[in-house]
C-alpha cells in the first residue's frame, strides 16, 4: 500500500481520485508546521502540495520513503527541486491547469482599470453617485503591449484581439513566424514601450526580467499608459511605478502580484488609480478543480503504474532505462542550459548530433532533455520533460536530430548547434568516468568544463595579465573562484576563460570585468 500525504488545501475532486485508486492510502493534514511535516513525512510515498507547504532540503532529508512530490499548480518556488532530484524524488506540476484563468484575470484587470470599476463600486458603497468623476477609457482600437508570449501571454493576446485591440509583443525567445501565427507583431522592448496604450507583463521571474519595467522604461512610455501585472511581483519596480503614477506618466495600474506577499507597500496600494487583488490569477473554482484532478491523476499513475507525466526533473521513461541513461540526461540538459545563456536572439534551429555508444539506446529522451535545458532559463518551471518539444514547436524552433556511429575522441559525444537570427554557435559534451558531465568544446575552443553552479564565461584577447586582472577584480569584491578553465586559439589570438564562483556575481562586478584591458565579453550563467 502506497501512502500519500495532502498537506495543502486541495479540491475534493482531486482527493477523491486518490482515495478511489486501489493500492493508495490518503491522509489530509493541512497547516502542518515545518517541524510537524518533517516528523511525519518519513511515512509517505507521495506528497501533494500547493503553495503553502515548503519542501526544503531538511524535509527531503527526512522523507526516507518519498518517491514523488506533486504541485497542484505551476510554480515550484516552494520546492527544492535539485535536492529532490539528488534523492531520486520525482517532482511534478500541472502547467496547463490555470493558464486560461490567469489570462482571463489579466483581461478582467485591464478592463476594470480602464473603466475604473473598483473605484466606482467603492464610491457607490459609500452612498455617493459620482457619475462624472469616473470617466473611463475604451480599449477598442488601442494598442496592447505584451511582455512575454508564453501560454498565458498568448491567451491574453487572443482575448485582446477579440476586443479589437492592436497587439504587439516583446519576447526575444520566440520567432516572428510563431508570433505571426498568433496574430501578434513582434517588436523590440523600446518600441513596445513607445507604442502601447496598455502594457501587461507575462514573463517568468528571472535575473533578466527582474525590474525590467523600471524608471528608464517608464520614461519611454506614452503619457497616460495603463500597466497590468498578473505574472510575478518584482518584474515591475514598485518604487518606480509609484513615482510614475504620482508624476502623471502612468494613468493607472492593475496589480495581482507584488515584490513581497502579502504586500506591505501600502503607499502604492493606496493610490486612487491603482487597483489590486491578492494574487488571484489562478483562483477560480474551475482552475483549482483542474489542477487538483491533474495532480491527483499524475500521482496515482506514478505510484501504481510507474508512469511519469509533467515531471520537471525526470523524462517519461521506464525505471530500467532511466538508471542507464540518467547521466546522459543530466549531460544533455546541462548542454542546453549552458548554451542558451550564451547565444543572442531567438532560437530558429537546433541541430543535435549523437556519436558513439549512446546510440545503443533510444536517444529521444536526450533530445527532450536538451530542449528542456534550452527552454528552462527562459520559461523556468513552466517547461518540463513532457511539454518541452511542444513548447519548442510553438516557438518556431526547428529541431534536427543526427546520429554518427564514429567513436571520435570519446566513447559517447553529444553535440549541439544553435542557429538564431544573429549567430550560429556550437557546443559538445561528454561523460568523464561513469557519470560526470563535461563540456568539451565551445565553438573553436577545446574545453574540460564542469557545468554546474554559478559560472562566468569570459572571452578575451590572448595577452599577458588578463587572468591576473580577472582574479584580482573578483578577489577585491569578495568573490571566490571554485574552478577555472583556460583555452585559447593561437590563430586568432583569442582566449576563453570559464570559471565557477561560490555565489552569484553582482552586476557592478560584471561591469568591472568588462572594463578590464583585453576583455571582449563577460556572461554570467546560472547552472
Amino acid at each position: 500500500m502506497k501512502k500519500v500525504l495532502i498537506s495543502d488545501t486541495l479540491s475534493k475532486e482531486g482527493i477523491e481520485i486518490l482515495q478511489n485508486t486501489p493500492g493508495i492510502e490518503v491522509d489530509v493534514m493541512t497547516s502542518l508546521t515545518p517541524d510537524e511535516l518533517k516528523g511525519v513525512i518519513k511515512d509517505y510515498d507521495g506528497l501533494v502540495i500547493r503553495s503553502a507547504t515548503k519542501v526544503t532540503p531538511e524535509v527531503i532529508t527526512a522523507a526516507e520513503n518519498l518517491k514523488v512530490v506533486g504541485r497542484a499548480g505551476i510554480g515550484l518556488d516552494n520546492v527544492d527541486v535539485p535536492a529532490a532530484s539528488k534523492r531520486g524524488i520525482v517532482v511534478m506540476n500541472t502547467p496547463g491547469g490555470n493558464t486560461i484563468t490567469t489570462g482571463e484575470h489579466a483581461i478582467a484587470m485591464m478592463l476594470s482599470l480602464a473603466r475604473e470599476i473598483p473605484q466606482a463600486t467603492a464610491s457607490m458603497k459609500g452612498g455617493k453617485w459620482e457619475k462624472k468623476k469616473f470617466m473611463g477609457a475604451e480599449v477598442f482600437n488601442k494598442t496592447l503591449g505584451i511582455v512575454g508570449i508564453g501560454r498565458v501571454g498568448a491567451i491574453v493576446a487572443d482575448r485582446a484581439q477579440g476586443l479589437k485591440m492592436h497587439v504587439v509583443a516583446y519576447d526575444p525567445f520566440i520567432s516572428p513566424e510563431a508570433a505571426g501565427n498568433l496574430g501578434i507583431t513582434l517588436v523590440s522592448l523600446d518600441e513596445l514601450l513607445k507604442q502601447s496604450d496598455f502594457i501587461t507583463v507575462h514573463t517568468p521571474m528571472t535575473k533578466e526580467t527582474r525590474g525590467i519595467i523600471n524608471a528608464v522604461a517608464f520614461g519611454k512610455m506614452k503619457k497616460g499608459v495603463f500597466i497590468i501585472n498578473c505574472a510575478r511581483g518584482g518584474i515591475i519596480s514598485e518604487k518606480d511605478l509609484y513615482d510614475a503614477i504620482v508624476a502623471g506618466k502612468v494613468a493607472g495600474a492593475a496589480l495581482d502580484v507584488f515584490e513581497e506577499e502579502p504586500t506591505k507597500n501600502t503607499a502604492l496600494v493606496a493610490l486612487e488609480n491603482v487597483i489590486c487583488t491578492p494574487h488571484l490569477g489562478a483562483s477560480t473554482d474551475e482552475a483549482q478543480v483542474n489542477v487538483a484532478i491533474a495532480v491527483a491523476e499524475q500521482i496515482a499513475d506514478y505510484l501504481t503504474k510507474g508512469e511519469i507525466r509533467n515531471a520537471v526533473n525526470f523524462p517519461s521513461v521506464s525505471a530500467e532505462l532511466l538508471m542507464v541513461i540518467q547521466p546522459y540526461l543530466d549531460l544533455a540538459e546541462k548542454l542546453g542550459r549552458f548554451h542558451v545563456q550564451l547565444v543572442q536572439g531567438a532560437i530558429e534551429e537546433v541541430i543535435i548530433e549523437y556519436s558513439g555508444k549512446i546510440l545503443n539506446y533510444n536517444v529521444a529522451p536526450l533530445t527532450i532533455a536538451i530542449l528542456k535545458g534550452l527552454l528552462t532559463p527562459i520559461l523556468k518551471e513552466s517547461v518540463n520533460f513532457i511539454n518541452a518539444p511542444v513548447v519548442a514547436k510553438e516557438r518556431g524552433i526547428k529541431v534536427i536530430e543526427a546520429k554518427n556511429s564514429d567513436m571520435k575522441d570519446y566513447t559517447s559525444l553529444i553535440s549541439l548547434t544553435i542557429k538564431t537570427a544573429q549567430e550560429k554557435s556550437h557546443i559538445a559534451g561528454a561523460l568523464f568516468g561513469v557519470q560526470d558531465p563535461r563540456i568539451v568544446q565551445l565553438n573553436k575552443f577545446t574545453l574540460d568544463v564542469v557545468p554546474e553552479g554559478h559560472m562566468l564565461v569570459i572571452y578575451n584577447y590572448d595577452r599577458p595579465g588578463v587572468i591576473g586582472n580577472i582574479g584580482t577584480t573578483l578577489g577585491a569584491n569578495q568573490i571566490n573562484i571554485s574552478r577555472l578553465h583556460l583555452s585559447r586559439e593561437e590563430a586568432d589570438q583569442e582566449a576563453l576563460v570559464i570559471l565557477s564562483t561560490d555565489g552569484s556575481v553582482p552586476e557592478e562586478v560584471i561591469t568591472k570585468l568588462l572594463n578590464l584591458p583585453h576583455v571582449i565579453s563577460v556572461k554570467e550563467l546560472d547552472m
